[in-house]
């Protein structure tokens, strides 16, 4: 792929480029970046410095800036490292699948050494990996409290935690006292792992609030013969 000469228009073209400080425009998904052709080359076998070193065809947007099919939301902190090899601080997952596609080595390497990371993959997920239909319970919690958001400013959902055997042979004694309510009950667990309920219902939190969702989560206030917080609580969405 041929790299372009900047012409009077403030477009490109497809003439050679032959210095590093050349400055190319990128249209990533819609969004645009600037930088030098130096910065892009920084890592001369990753993807992303291919895209430039001639062995693949360019394309091109409608003001000749150079186009990558691909969200670009993210790009910024690929483009910082880049420059500065300063790692971002935030938004460590997504980075890290635009580090894998665009094949930046060190970069991916470098964020799997943080702690959040770490801690994100290592600790967290594969906590959730042991609690069965974890993900398929926020799609149904979700599910039922957008069901019932029709004119109301609140959506509450009952969400049982159960972390061992024992604990689901007490729960399928306390359950019935729920009466008509027990129906909607979302019940998560048992799993085989350390982690403990309150672990499980603030990962329930996060993953539901990443969603663009306010919820909040406490104790369901109806009296059983064991302590309510043993097994259910109120998960409530807040509209508006």
């Amino acid at each position: 792929m041929s790299l372009p000469d900047c012409k009077s228009t403030g477009k490109q073209s497809t003439s050679p480029v032959k210095s590093k400080s050349q400055v190319v425009q990128l249209n990533i998904g819609g969004h645009v970046f600037s930088t030098t052709l130096a910065t892009i080359r920084k890592f001369p076998d990753s993807t992303l410095a291919d895209l430039f070193n001639g062995s693949s065809k360019a394309r091109m947007d409608s003001e000749g800036r150079y186009f990558i099919d691909r969200d670009g939301t993210h790009f910024g902190y690929i483009l910082e490292y880049l420059r500065t090899e300063n790692l971002p601080t935030k938004h460590l997952q997504e980075v890290h699948k635009d580090a894998l596609y665009y094949d930046i080595k060190l970069l991916v390497k470098a964020i799997e050494e943080t702690p959040q990371f770490f801690g994100e993959t290592v600790g967290r997920q594969q906590f959730l990996n042991r609690v069965p239909n974890y993900r398929e319970n926020l799609e149904v919690i979700v599910k039922v409290a957008r069901a019932e958001a029709i004119a109301s400013r609140y959506s509450t959902i009952i969400v049982c935690v159960v972390k061992t055997e024992d604990d689901l042979a007490r729960y399928k004694d306390a359950i019935d006292s729920l009466g008509a309510l027990k129906e909607s009950v979302v019940t998560f667990g048992p799993w085989k792992a350390p982690a403990s309920g309150e672990d499980l219902l603030d990962c329930i939190k996060m993953d539901i609030e990443a969603k663009g969702y306010n919820v909040k989560i406490q104790p369901h206030s109806k009296a059983f013969l064991f302590k309510s917080n043993d097994f259910f609580y109120k998960l409530t969405f807040k509209w508006w």
